[in-house]
Order: structure tokens, then C-alpha cells, then sequence
């Protein structure tokens, strides 16, 4: 999607200018895997209209194969517009009727996937329209054949995009599909219960081989094969939220595919949500890649006093 927010960051109401830029969970979290360096396509549609004109470029002068992106001659490009307060940033979505929301399951036959080793889905696309729907289920579940590829599920809750109240269902249906899913806290428990812990979102989602719980500002938590990992949450100045999340799944993303721990790939997904919430954007530059190693290479101890220690805004 194309993005409006004010420049500089107050509330819509009284913004004198507004900044143009692009957003989108999935466009984020493949922007931030290729600059991680991780070899990666982004499969979506735009309009035939200068906004997706400028998504298409943005996200292609960020490292993505944007080659198998649909123009849609009949649909526009969606449209985001952020409205910054003191309480946080609300977001304001014109995406119905979108190139995207008219995506569907021939989506999926397209050459990326054939070679691939990892789709990354989130829960916003099920909620754009029936077709969409489909085309995740499908991804999911592929006629009973095994998986060429993993697939990985950020569960990206949002409540506006649900108005007939099946996100619950819908949603923890999906994710118990995926082999790696990612879920915050906070949404787990709008979802399917107040009072979860980590572990009975775990209990929720049994199946996938990887179940990522984020606790906002104290930890993220892996639940795997490997057993349990707990990696606290390194303290940094937040000028703002959004997109924070996109930018820990593929950080996460990138630490396995790199071969590391999943305690390993915990860090690198916080280092880079860092780079996210010290911009207004979706998407910041990530740390130099010596500091980045170095803090990779911290004992647990060090990481920890580091997270405790560390300045916050």
C-alpha cells in the first residue's frame, strides 16, 4: 500500500503536511529480509495508477524481486493514513476494492514458489475479501501434498478489518496450520481469552513447529523443538510502533534461515524491530552489521543487563 502521515508526526486533524510512503505487513517484512540478505520476491497487485507506481519502486530499491507483482488495470492501490497522538498512532485503511483485495488462489502458481524455501502470510490478507481468504487457506493446506516450502503465519490481528467477529476462529484456524506462526500478546488475548499466558497461547496453537509470542516492551518467546526460549526485549527510544512487528518476523525469518538457534533468531528479530520503531516509517535502516553481530554474541547475562539498562523513551 501507499502511506500518508504527518510531517512532522501530530494528530490528522490539525497536519499541515503529510509525508508519502509505502506500507504493508508483507511488503515490510520482505524489504527487511533482503536487507538482512536474504534472497526474496514479493507476490501481490497494484493499481495501474502512480501510487502503485511508487510502491512497485520502493519496494524493488529495497532488494525485492518485485517482477511477479500483478497490475490490475481496473482496481487502485491501496491507501493507508496514519493519525499520530499522544496515546499512539491510530491507522486509517482505503484498501476495499484494491488491486490486492482481488487477489486469489492462482496467486500461488507463479515460478518464486516453485524454489522457494519459505511464504511468509500474515492474517490481514483473510480478512481483505472471500478470494484472498481462499488463497491462504490454499497455501495452507495444499490438497494434502507435503509442503515444498515452510510457511510462516504472523497472525496481525486487526479488529476493523473483522466487523462480522470471526477473526477468533477464522484466525486461530489458520495459524494452527502454518509452521511457524507469529502472535503478540496483547492480540492473542483480544482474540481468545484475557487472561493467556504464553503458554496457553500455546495450547491454542499446538501444531505449527515454531510459535513466536511477542510481549511488547519485556520479551518474545519461542516455543520449538529446540524446547523454550525467552529473549528479553532490548530497550530503545520508540518514535513509533507501527510496523515494529513486520520488522521482528523477518528478523526472526532471517536468523533460521541463516541456520541459527531459535534463542539467536529471538534477537536478531528484536535488533531489527528496534530499526522500525526509531523511524515514523514502517521500514528503517538496521544497525551496522558489526554492532548487530556484537550484540548477537552477547551472553545471555550481557543481553539481558543490555535490556535492562539500555535508554527508553
Amino acid at each position: 500500500m501507499a502511506a500518508l502521515a504527518p510531517e512532522p508526526p501530530t494528530p490528522l486533524v490539525t497536519a499541515a503536511q503529510l509525508r508519502l510512503s509505502v506500507a504493508g505487513a508483507e511488503s515490510n517484512v520482505a524489504m527487511y529480509l533482503a536487507d538482512h540478505g536474504i534472497p526474496v520476491a514479493w507476490l501481490s497487485a497494484l493499481g495501474d495508477d502512480p501510487l502503485g507506481q511508487r510502491v512497485r519502486a520502493t519496494v524493488a530499491a529495497a532488494g525485492v524481486d518485485v517482477s511477479h507483482v500483478r497490475t490490475d488495470p481496473d482496481r487502485p492501490t491501496g491507501l493507508l493514513v496514519k493519525d499520530p497522538s499522544s496515546a499512539g498512532t491510530r491507522v486509517h485503511y482505503y484498501r476495499r476494492g484494491s488491486a490486492a483485495a482481488a487477489l486469489g488462489p492462482e496467486a500461488l502458481d507463479c515460478e518464486p514458489l516453485r524454489t522457494a524455501s519459505l511464504l511468509h502470510l500474515t492474517g490481514i490478507t483473510p480478512a481483505l475479501s472471500e478470494p484472498c481468504r481462499r488463497l491462504v487457506a490454499r497455501a495452507l493446506d495444499p490438497g494434502g501434498a507435503a509442503r515444498p516450502y515452510a510457511v510462516s503465519f504472523d497472525v496481525n490481528h486487526r479488529a476493523a478489518l473483522w466487523p462480522d467477529g470471526s477473526a477468533p476462529t477464522v484466525l486461530r484456524e489458520l495459524a494452527d496450520r502454518a509452521d511457524i506462526v507469529f502472535v503478540g500478546l496483547d492480540e492473542a488475548q483480544a482474540l481468545w481469552g484475557g487472561n493467556l499466558t504464553p503458554e496457553d497461547v500455546r495450547e491454542h496453537l499446538p501444531r505449527p513447529h515454531i510459535l513466536v509470542v511477542k510481549d511488547g516492551a519485556n520479551a518474545a518467546r519461542a516455543f520449538s523443538d529446540e524446547g523454550r526460549a525467552t529473549v528479553p526485549t532490548p530497550r530503545t527510544t520508540v518514535v513509533e510502533a507501527v510496523g515494529a512487528g513486520d520488522a521482528f518476523a523477518a528478523g526472526f525469518l532471517a536468523g533460521l534461515l541463516r541456520g541459527g538457534t531459535t534463542a539467536r533468531a529471538l534477537r536478531l528479530g528484536h535488533l531489527t524491530a528496534a530499526s522500525a520503531l526509531q523511524v515514523t516509517g514502517d521500514h528503517g535502516p538496521l544497525p551496522d552489521p558489526q554492532d548487530m553481530e556484537a550484540m548477537l554474541d552477547l551472553s545471555a547475562q550481557e543481553w539481558a543487563e543490555r535490556a535492562a539498562v539500555a535508554p527508553s523513551a
